[in-house]
């Protein structure tokens, strides 16, 4: 049989994966190895964006906080140090990330 010069969907081989009810102790889900780091790189992702729905709120409840103050300073105070510390916290974040992404291009290795 000869191959046609055109492909069609769904006709990929598909690798099979070991879905037994107890995969091997060394083994993950995926058939990785499972060692700190790979469970580091599994987690940074997820505490990134864990952190951001936690500022969003934070941001939030100051903005709230502010708007439902009628006047009161303290109030206010406590609205805009909540402001401040989620922008804090975003620049912090974000700085992790970028320095993350720094490390990973020069000592050419894969962190996320």
């Amino acid at each position: 049989m000869t191959k046609l010069a055109l492909e069609f969907p769904g006709t990929e081989v598909v690798n099979e994966v070991d879905t037994s009810i107890f995969p091997s102790a060394n083994t993950d889900i995926f058939g990785s190895k499972i060692t700190p780091a790979n469970i580091i790189n599994n987690l940074i992702p997820i505490i990134f964006v864990l952190a951001g729905i936690i500022l969003l709120f934070m941001l939030i409840a100051g903005g709230f906080t502010i708007f439902t103050s009628a006047g009161n300073p303290e109030k206010i105070k406590k609205g805009t140090a909540n402001i401040t510390s989620a922008i804090i916290g975003i620049l912090v974040i974000f700085a992790a990330y970028w320095i993350i992404e720094l490390l990973q291009i020069t000592l050419g290795i894969k962190l996320l």
